[in-house]
């Protein structure tokens, strides 16, 4: 396997104890999920990762080193996209097929009656 270099991020935040926190790290070993930077710090004894969850709230930027800045936005937008479309089939259930009819079909109207009788 090749040893890929991915590039560096580097992520300032306020943090409780320390003040304004300057980190530079690994781009594989930043990501950003949920409302919150994740930030692998080291491993503990048992080969586990030791991470920290910052709160976007606590960040004043994050900022990383690319090969191409198309491809990471191309990334960026396939996460978002495949975020979306497991979040559809999970509220909307449905299959693949489905999906992709829905993208091709024109939408569909429905009538809802209110309950109302119209006197």
């Amino acid at each position: 396997m090749t040893d890929t270099d991915l590039g560096t991020a580097v992520i300032v935040y306020d943090d409780p104890g320390e003040g304004t926190v300057e980190k530079r790290v690994e781009n594989e070993n930043i990501a950003y999920f949920q409302d919150h930077w994740i930030v692998k710090l080291d491993e503990d004894a048992g080969g586990n990762d030791v991470v920290r969850r910052i709160p976007i709230q606590r960040v004043h930027y994050v900022e990383r080193s690319v090969e191409e800045f198309e491809t990471e936005v191309k990334t960026l937008r396939n996460q978002v996209e495949s975020f979306a479309k497991n979040l559809q089939s999970s509220l909307l259930g449905g299959s693949d097929d489905a999906d992709a009819d829905a993208r091709t079909q024109e939408p569909q109207r429905i009538e809802v009656e209110d309950g109302r009788s119209n006197e």
